[in-house]
């Protein structure tokens, strides 16, 4: 059964541009090198734009629950580290893990 990894952030106004080119050029090529998920998507969160930030979601799917524990294990913790390094206090985020029953 294929696994859904979901990032739920909001980032500070002032640098969702600059945050989003990162995410794109560096951050998402890098966790999608570890060979642990299929594919992704970055999506912006409508209508969540206040005065704390900008919402996104970035889902990334995996091939079953034992690759995303390799993602955990072995990747995670580095990657969400040099996120952190790059935005300290400019973000909030929650993660979301969940299976997939049935796609269209």
């Amino acid at each position: 059964m294929k696994i859904l990894y979901n990032v739920t952030i909001k980032v500070e106004t002032a640098i969702h541009t600059e945050w989003l080119a990162w995410m794109t050029t560096v951050h998402i090529p890098d966790v999608m090198a570890t060979d642990c998920f299929e594919s992704y998507r970055l999506t912006r969160i409508l209508g969540d734009d206040d005065e704390h930030g900008v919402g996104f979601a970035i889902q990334y799917v995996a091939s079953d629950i034992d690759i995303f524990n390799k993602y955990q294990m072995a990747h995670a913790k580095r990657l969400q580290k040099e996120h952190s390094d790059r935005y300290p206090n400019r973000y909030v985020a929650f993660r979301t893990l969940m299976q997939i029953e049935s796609e269209g």
